[in-house]
């Protein structure tokens, strides 16, 4: 769990367009179509969109005390995130992003903890560890 300070209610304005390693995201526009035709991948559906709607349903579902995010929160600010700071990316891309902000916003993972899991991430898919 991250030492961010959780946070109640919805996303504020001023913590939509603040995220770093979201917006760095986006600024590489590495959407899942782009990256599959440049690697030879056939399969229009990201392999990670699975967890993402296994990570969605988890919280929908979660019944271990406090709702980190509910479903219709989770589903209100997906919408008005990607429908403004995500716009430009398409979809799951701006799902993940919004669920990503969502939890940085409310303080389940601070930015800095997201930027390392995204560099790890990143150095196992540039070295070829994520194959074994």
């Amino acid at each position: 769990m991250s030492t961010a300070e959780p946070r109640d209610g919805q996303v504020s304005s001023s913590e939509r367009s603040t995220i770093a390693p979201l917006a760095e995201i986006v600024e590489r526009d590495q959407v899942w179509s782009r990256m599959a035709a440049k690697h030879g991948v056939g399969n229009p559906v990201p392999p990670w969109k699975t967890s993402l709607d296994g990570m969605c349903d988890a919280l929908d579902q979660s019944s271990c005390g406090t709702e980190v995010l509910s479903f219709i929160d989770r589903r209100n600010e997906e919408d008005s995130l990607s429908a403004t700071v995500y716009a430009n990316l398409p979809y799951p891309e701006n799902r993940l992003l919004a669920l990503a902000h969502s939890l940085v916003a409310r303080g389940v993972i601070g930015e800095a903890e997201l930027a390392e899991r995204l560099a790890a991430v990143r150095t196992r898919l540039e070295t070829g560890e994520a194959d074994t």
